[in-house]
């Protein structure tokens, strides 16, 4: 018979396991996106562009999205074909990628040196983020970009560098976005690893050549045809370029800036509700994180160097493409920003848990634990409200508010 210290001693092995909470945080995850992926039967948002022109695709009559690369549209068109014209088979790579963009991120702060507390609290933040989990639960192309950007971060931090190269090029090939993944690491490397300066310049010359190499191959797939790399590019460019303030009718544009000063909510869908927001626990705390990271990185802490060059590529670098090209721009973009900050809320939330393992007693103690404890409760409580999973009445709240 088992006894109860057997017990003890057995799920405190557990416990202690280094990917326990990672597993079980990537379960919910799965559990909750297919509890859902059949909601709505209609096209949410930009699904109405990207699953048409997939459905143009596979009909053979070309993309009608000239914009955007090629490799996020096949992987929509690859969906479709597997399992049908249907809910399923629009979101189901999105489900996927998403949730191995937090396998991904936690490795990717295990690699930076971040302890095991800060790491499971900055993932368990950023997988259950509104946008991040909204993002991953539709068929667009952000999650594919952003998931192979992070896959181009890890095996940059673990030496790789040919192959980040082209993680980075397959990424642009997902959204043009992706390539933001170069200037992340080239920032990085210039405050940490300056010392072979050949390594940095392999990743930059791979990202671009298998961008241009790849290109043509995936054109291919989606037109049947041969279109020039150097073409294609210009082509995407200017009419990304054209799409200005100016000439915006959509009610949900906005300026970066506002991003983070305050609030913004963009309406996906309704019933189920699909609400292109940050989760508020992690929009309130953008500004004191950035700042904390800075703090921690004058000390040469890795991770905080590493959140802050990824939020000055993927954040930062939008403000002067809205100030100069007047480019339009949604609250979605800073999606891929999002994993910067929980590195930075994470890394603050194990320093405050830190403080239960210390000999202080008293009132800090019970303030650090408390904080750390209503913070978890209250980003948990905002999921509930604003994800699809839950069928909350957003218009009573938001009247509430």
């Amino acid at each position: 018979m088992l006894s109860i210290e057997k017990l003890k001693y057995g799920f405190s092995r557990i416990w202690e396991r280094e990917y326990f909470w990672l597993g079980l945080l990537v379960l919910l995850v799965l559990i909750l996106h297919f509890s859902t992926i059949m909601q709505p039967a209609e096209l949410v948002l930009d699904e109405k562009h990207y699953v048409e022109d997939a459905r143009s695709i596979i009909e053979r009559q070309d993309t009608f999205r000239p914009e955007h690369p090629p490799l996020g549209k096949l992987i929509i068109v690859s969906g479709i074909l597997m399992l049908g014209d249907n809910p399923l088979g629009w979101r189901f790579f999105s489900v996927i990628f998403g949730t191995l963009s937090i396998i991904l991120f936690y490795l990717i702060c295990r690699k930076l040196d971040m302890p095991r507390e800060a790491t499971i609290l900055a993932t368990f933040l950023l997988a259950l983020e509104n946008l991040s989990f909204v993002q991953a639960g539709v068929a667009m192309l952000d999650v594919y970009f952003f998931t192979l950007m992070l896959g181009s971060f890890l095996l940059y931090l673990r030496g790789r560098y040919e192959v980040s190269g082209i993680l980075v090029g397959l990424s642009a090939l997902a959204k043009l976005t992706g390539a933001l993944a170069l200037p992340a690491i080239v920032l990085h490397w210039l405050f940490t690893r300056r010392t072979r300066p050949h390594q940095i310049i392999i990743t930059a010359l791979m990202s671009i050549v298998s961008f241009l190499a790849i290109m043509p191959l995936f054109d291919f797939a989606v037109s049947g045809r041969w279109v020039s790399p150097i073409i294609r590019t210009a082509t995407m460019l200017r009419l990304m370029g054209s799409l200005t303030f100016a000439d915006a009718t959509h009610e949900a544009v906005s300026r970066p800036w506002d991003w983070i000063i305050r609030p913004e909510i963009m309406a996906y869908w309704y019933e189920p509700n699909y609400v292109g927001a940050i989760s508020f626990t992690v929009w309130a705390l953008i500004i004191p994180s950035v700042f904390y990271m800075v703090f921690r990185a004058r000390k040469g802490n890795d991770a905080s160097i590493f959140g802050l060059s990824w939020f000055a590529s993927n954040y930062l670098v939008w403000i002067p493409v809205s100030l100069i090209f007047d480019r339009v721009s949604f609250i979605y973009y800073f999606y891929p920003t999002v994993g910067a900050i929980c590195i930075g809320l994470g890394l603050g939330l194990s320093r405050l848990w830190g403080i239960w393992r210390t000999r202080e007693t008293g009132r800090l103690r019970w303030i650090a634990r408390l904080a750390v404890a209503v913070y978890l409760l209250l980003h948990l409580i905002v999921f509930v409200i604003l994800s699809p999973v839950f069928p909350i009445d957003l218009y009573w709240f938001s009247s509430w508010l």
